[in-house]
């Protein structure tokens, strides 16, 4: 008898990482200190806005900031150094940061799911992804192969896109507007998903509260994580083809 072959994956899950699902507050500022004394040779004079950010805008305004003219040569020196710093800190990580509420329940129900593939759109470089999700175990429910990452664009949507194609092409399935979702807690992830049409999900654990997650358009907003039966048949529930606006919140459990 033949076995038949799965039918592939009918929804992606894409998690922002920074106060999503880990916090390492204060760390984006400690490391480019590092990157510009070591890159220009100067202490950082300008601390730009880091959450919701790409790598790469981040690593542009600091250049600009700093009296630089950017190029591409510029910047790959400023990401090589931020990964050779990241590296080093790796044994610290552990206790410079923590994995929030409720994050590693919901990554590993999801991942029990054969529909669901789940994978990141972050502002992070690559590698520095893979650093801070591995201290608590985070990176092994999440295809890291798939992900939009902050090195790509000064534009967090780029990141989107670059996201579902590379899931599309590994996976063989097609992830309509209504079968992605992204995850994250800025208005910036938000827009990022209703630029492509995808289901826009803010969760109210980082600098934005959960009022100014649905002003910005989130289809569903959650105070956080903790619930995990809660969070799962929300998520679960607001894909679909009719994706609509509405902000509806899924209150954290007591």
């Amino acid at each position: 008898m033949t076995e038949r072959t799965p039918p592939p994956p009918s929804t992606l899950v894409l998690w922002d990482i920074d106060l999503t699902l880990v916090d390492y507050s204060g760390l984006g500022k400690l490391w480019y200190d590092q990157v510009a004394l070591a890159v220009l040779g100067v202490e950082l004079a300008h601390v730009p806005a880091f959450p919701g950010r790409t790598e790469r805008s981040i690593a542009v305004e600091v250049l600009e900031a700093h009296g630089v003219e950017w190029t591409e040569d510029h910047v790959e020196r400023m990401f090589a150094e931020l990964v050779a710093i990241a590296a080093a800190a790796r044994p610290e990580l552990p206790e410079l940061g923590r994995a929030l509420p409720g994050a590693a329940a919901i990554l590993r129900a999801l991942d029990e799911r054969a529909d669901v593939v789940q994978s990141l759109v972050t502002g992070n470089l690559p590698q520095l992804a893979d650093y801070k999700l591995a201290p608590f175990g985070l990176e092994h429910y999440l295809d890291l192969s798939v992900g939009g990452y902050g090195s790509l664009s000064t534009d967090r949507h780029e990141l989107v896109s670059a996201a579902i194609r590379a899931a599309e092409a590994k996976y063989g399935a097609r992830f309509a507007p209504g079968s992605v979702v992204v995850i994250g807690d800025t208005p910036h992830d938000v827009t990022a998903a209703l630029h492509h049409g995808a289901v826009a999900v803010g969760v109210a654990t980082g600098r934005h509260s959960a009022a100014e997650l649905a002003d910005s358009g989130a289809h569903l907003v959650l105070t956080d994580l903790s619930d995990t039966a809660a969070v799962l048949a929300a998520l679960l529930g607001c894909t679909g083809s009719d994706v609509r606006g509405g902000g509806d919140q899924l209150p954290s459990r007591a």
